[in-house]
């Protein structure tokens, strides 16, 4: 890698390891605001996980197509200072005496919104930084660093809503986006000009281009339908997990985050391991062993509350899965860099993120519905036995067969 671009990647590299240290921050402080300042309700927690994540429903599709159209950079940019400025929000209006719920779902909604925008183009902006050849190396290392957010971060957010206030905690994250964006600001390497796109035009055209581009992929589409699933009953988990663990294990906002940030040191594991896992046993079979491990990991939940120990519990399985759902990403990610070709990139990662995300919120409102329904407890249970199976979508596929990542899919179709 030429000292430029590793410059550049490297800046980049560091802006996100800050930002994602704030977004991890968020992930506690928010749901801890609205359980512990605002008195929410399972179906409140429902919505406000639905709204953060409505925006991948909905918006992912159109966006990837017109992502494809500009360079990615500013892009990025915009959303970190948008991101920024809602997060503001919060402390500043729980501040002024007038944070209400419906607050925070306007925020979470909107965040959401340059949260598709920045993934999209983040992801396709990564191949333009580095050489194809060390796309692994580099996405191992982003993952490596997202994990280690997931170390420190939910322990630094634990401290903070214990010391400060759940609202004031934000703050951290909102600083964290700015940090990025000039980050992003600072990177040199000149992106190369979107391809215009001749054989279709039109955005819808483009959009329907992408879903077809995913469908003839069986390869990905497995590891779609997949993802989409665990993101399915994951989510119906966290939509009640918090409200679980403050009012029917009676644990701390301090403990809480700690819980999360030791066993996050899994995914840390996981996202160092996943080249050297591949290299020795193959990409597919690390990619299909590996969900295996992740989808497992969320079936001692319900037993916390049984045990003396509950948060050692809820570490201990969030160490299992995360060091699984590390190890997938990072391949799964390098297999739709390096089979998609770059004009396709963005279209692609919309219509994977639409399958994959769009089910994250359908899941929040179906976990808040059965909180108040079963009770907190059988939702996890419910959660978990839905995440158990979900590994059959890639079991049944060809990926467990395959060696290395491929220059080239066959798509279904072809001849």
């Amino acid at each position: 890698m030429r000292t430029t671009a590793r410059r550049d990647f490297q800046l980049f590299w560091a802006g996100q390891a800050v930002s994602l240290v704030g977004s991890q921050v968020s992930a506690l402080a928010l749901p801890l605001t609205a359980a512990l300042a605002l008195d929410a309700g399972p179906v409140q927690m429902g919505l406000l996980g639905a709204a953060a994540f409505l925006p991948f429903l909905f918006l992912t599709l159109p966006a990837g197509a017109w992502i494809d159209r500009r360079r990615r950079r500013p892009i990025l940019i915009s959303a970190d200072i948008g991101r920024g400025l809602l997060i503001a929000v919060i402390p500043i209006a729980a501040a002024a005496g007038v944070l209400r719920i419906e607050i925070l779902y306007i925020v979470a909604l909107g965040s959401g919104c340059c949260q598709v925008l920045f993934d999209l183009a983040y992801l396709a902006h990564v191949p333009s930084l580095v050489p194809r050849e060390e796309l692994t190396q580099a996405n191992g290392r982003l993952q490596a660093t997202a994990s280690a957010a997931e170390v420190g971060g939910p322990g630094i957010a634990g401290l903070l809503v214990q010391a400060v206030g759940a609202p004031l905690a934000l703050l951290l994250d909102a600083l964290s986006y700015l940090v990025s964006a000039v980050s992003l600001r600072l990177v040199s390497t000149p992106e190369p000009p979107p391809t215009p796109s001749t054989a279709s035009p039109s955005l819808r055209a483009e959009v329907i281009e992408g879903l077809r581009f995913l469908r003839r992929q069986p390869v990905l589409r497995a590891c779609a339908f997949e993802a989409a699933q665990y993101n399915l009953f994951n989510q119906v988990i966290i939509a009640v997990l918090i409200l679980h663990a403050t009012r029917e294990i009676g644990l701390e906002p301090a403990l809480i985050g700690l819980a999360f940030a030791v066993g996050s040191v899994g995914s840390l594991f996981g996202a160092a391991l996943a080249p050297g896992i591949a290299r020795r046993i193959g990409v597919g079979p690390a990619i299909a062993g590996s969900m295996v491990v992740a989808c497992a990991a969320p079936v001692l939940l319900p037993l916390a509350a049984s045990t003396s120990l509950p948060a050692v519990v809820l570490a201990t399985s969030f160490a299992i899965g995360g060091f699984g759902v590390a190890i997938s990403n990072v391949h799964i990610v390098t297999l739709r860099q390096a089979i998609t070709p770059n004009a396709m990139l963005g279209r692609l990662n919309a219509s994977y993120r639409t399958l994959v995300y769009g089910a994250i919120p359908i899941g929040a409102l179906l976990g808040g519905l059965l909180g108040e329904v079963i009770g907190l407890r059988g939702t996890i249970v419910v959660g978990a036995v839905g995440i158990f199976v979900a590994p059959a979508w890639v079991l049944g596929s060809a990926v467990p067969r395959m060696r290395r990542v491929p220059d080239h899919v066959d798509m279904e179709g072809d001849r």
